[in-house]
């Protein structure tokens, strides 16, 4: 039955493709769960979908329940000073957000989507029963005695509770770039009301994401601050457990991506070819580079176009006839076809917009430190009936914008967008993403201004300090991230997924973690100089031992000059940015009548 299928399939692409079998029939190199090819009735789009959105639902309800209040705990538990504590957030975000590139590696090469998350879920549960144990097991309690708070918490509960939230990191390494990827897969991109589903799935995604997020920083942070650690990483607990068995419900609807060996390989194969051809002239049409014929089944991924930049590696894909025999049985370190040149070509275009986009990482990094910091520090009292909020509660604005921002745009502005443009997605992905950026710089110059009002209270009040100040004056900075955030997270999501070659998909997910994590290491790099450079000479350092002794005002405004001068360098590179050049069932020769390609990254014939 699988054979028939595989060559009905065959048969419709050397046609050129019949509207039956395009609807029968998902032609992306995909699979069903019995490993044959997917019925798109039964199987992806929405249906196996919304099985993964609610485990990304669970997963980030458990992830910022503990995130959002880690520095709390550093500094309230475990009694680490402010930029200790800081910089050991950084650190621990650093390693959540860095470890997917190693996991989606994995994911891409041999284990699969699905088997990556099944795995990395199971260490991720193990993590949460060991800090579950950590606050109920006796001897990895932080205090010998349950009826007061110990200065000094014992070592074996420090050793314990970082082993545990680390563990927590390992596990995302492999769940985080896996889970999104494959349900982007889930969408056929040849299929034109798939391709505007997926348009708009991780629009969704993160709106599930957003919603995690509300329940971990209300329900759970509440639960953290009024009842007990403990009860809340019990809740942590059954809450991940309920979302692997959701995940595992929705197996028969799912469409799997074989794994398909390093994608690594390849790409250093088209430099090898392209160093050992260097000597040879340019050919004098691209149409004369190889490429396989227009009927062979590229497992890897679709036919990508030629385009003009980085012509050097073009010379990978020169045919000699005198070396080697026939261009099929030449070794792929000798001769590589226009794809494989194209997708090194995607993989160097990127690391411009990458670098472009840390400063970017740099002051999400704020929002769970020094945000949450001054938030503990505040009035947080609602009406007169004395309900006090959790400090890590606020960060709940955050996801209110980014979901207002997700539902306005993929509900209003990009069909507005798509009619006036004609663009697919209303405006192309790096400009989605830039908007974005100009929120971060207004949530830091208005954060700036309410640090300084914060410390003039403080000064006026040195005994209350800015406890009689409203924690609500936080609320602008809060939002206005959450909906820069639902412009630029979100594009850069769907950059990195869309611009790989297909055969990275996630560790496409996993540059885009990756952007965070090493802007939390720059971030914590940056407080480290700035307190060094600001403190010497006998001068008051701008981070203090507490919040109160600290200028961060005068950090934010550094952090938001330095976001506003790499704008102009992202704009700069966006403006030059070639996107990808995807042939749809077409002649390989057909695509360089228009060697440029459009955003969308189509050549259709």
């Amino acid at each position: 039955m699988k054979r028939m299928e595989g060559e009905e399939l065959q048969r419709s692409r050397i046609n050129g493709g019949g509207g039956g079998d395009d609807e029968k029939w998902v032609a992306d190199s995909s699979v069903d769960y019995k490993g044959r090819v997917p019925l798109r009735a039964s199987t992806g789009a929405w249906k196996a979908s919304l099985f993964i959105i609610a485990m990304e639902f669970g997963e980030r309800l458990s992830y910022f329940g503990i995130a959002t209040s880690l520095i709390i705990y550093l500094t309230k538990v475990l009694h680490e000073e402010l930029k200790t504590a800081a910089r050991s957030v950084n650190y621990w975000t650093g390693v959540t957000t860095l470890m997917p590139l190693l996991g989606g590696f994995l994911a891409d090469a041999y284990f699969g989507r699905y088997a990556t998350v099944l795995f990395s879920s199971v260490l991720y549960v193990l993590g949460l029963i060991l800090l579950t144990m950590s606050a109920f097991v006796p001897n990895f309690k932080p205090c010998e005695s349950n009826d007061h708070v110990c200065l000094q918490p014992r070592k074996t509960h420090e050793i314990i509770f970082f082993l545990a939230i680390y563990l927590i990191s390992i596990g995302t390494g492999g769940h985080k770039p896996s889970l999104e990827s494959f349900g982007a897969d889930q969408f056929d991109d040849d299929h034109s009301k798939e391709r505007k589903k997926k348009m708009s799935y991780f629009n969704w995604w993160n709106f599930g994401l957003c919603s995690g997020l509300l329940f971990g920083v209300t329900i759970i942070v509440y639960i953290q601050d009024h009842v007990s650690w403990g009860a809340a990483y019990v809740i942590l607990t059954t809450v991940m457990v309920i979302s692997i068995f959701i995940f595992i419900a929705g197996r028969p609807f799912y469409r799997y991506r074989q794994p398909s060996g390093s994608p690594l390989t390849p790409l250093l194969q088209v430099l090898i070819a392209a160093i050992r051809k260097r000597k040879l002239p340019h050919p004098s049409n691209p149409s004369l580079l190889h490429e396989f014929s227009k009927t062979t089944n590229n497992a890897h991924g679709r036919f990508l176009c030629h385009t003009q930049k980085l012509k050097f590696l073009d010379k990978a894909a020169i045919y000699e006839e005198n070396n080697g025999g026939p261009a099929e049985k030449q070794s792929p370190w000798r001769l590589a076809t226009v794809t494989k040149v194209e997708e090194m070509k995607l993989i160097l275009n990127m690391i411009p917009i990458w670098l472009s986009t840390l400063p970017f990482g740099v002051t999400i990094a704020q929002t769970s430190t020094f945000f949450i910091k001054q938030a503990s520090n505040m009035d947080r009292k609602i009406g007169d009936g004395g309900l006090i909020l959790p400090p890590t509660t606020i960060f709940c604005l955050a996801a209110i914008g980014m979901i207002v921002s997700i539902t306005i745009y993929d509900k209003v502005l990009v069909p507005m967008l798509r009619r006036t443009t004609g663009n697919e997605r209303g405006i192309n992905i790096l400009q989605r993403i830039g908007i974005g950026m100009l929120f971060v710089i207004a949530t830091m110059i208005i954060a700036a201004l309410v640090e300084n009002k914060r410390l003039q209270v403080v000064a006026e009040n040195p005994k209350t300090g800015s406890l009689t100040m409203s924690v609500f004056w936080l609320a602008p900075q809060f939002l206005i991230i959450g909906f820069g955030d639902g412009f630029t997270i979100v594009g850069l999501q769907e950059y990195f997924y869309d611009q790989v070659p297909d055969s990275m998909r996630s560790l496409g997910i996993a540059f885009y973690l990756s952007v965070i994590g090493a802007g939390s290491f720059l971030s914590s790099f940056l407080i480290t100089v700035v307190d060094k450079i600001t403190g010497r000479s006998g001068h008051t350092s701008w981070f203090g031992k507490n919040l109160n002794t600290s200028r961060l005002d005068k950090f934010y405004w550094l952090l938001a000059a330095v976001s506003a001068a790499n704008l102009c360098v992202y704009v700069l590179i966006a403006r030059r940015y070639s996107y990808k050049n995807v042939q749809r069932r077409v002649a390989v020769a057909d695509c360089y009548e228009d060697e440029k390609g459009g955003e969308n990254g189509d050549s259709v014939v």
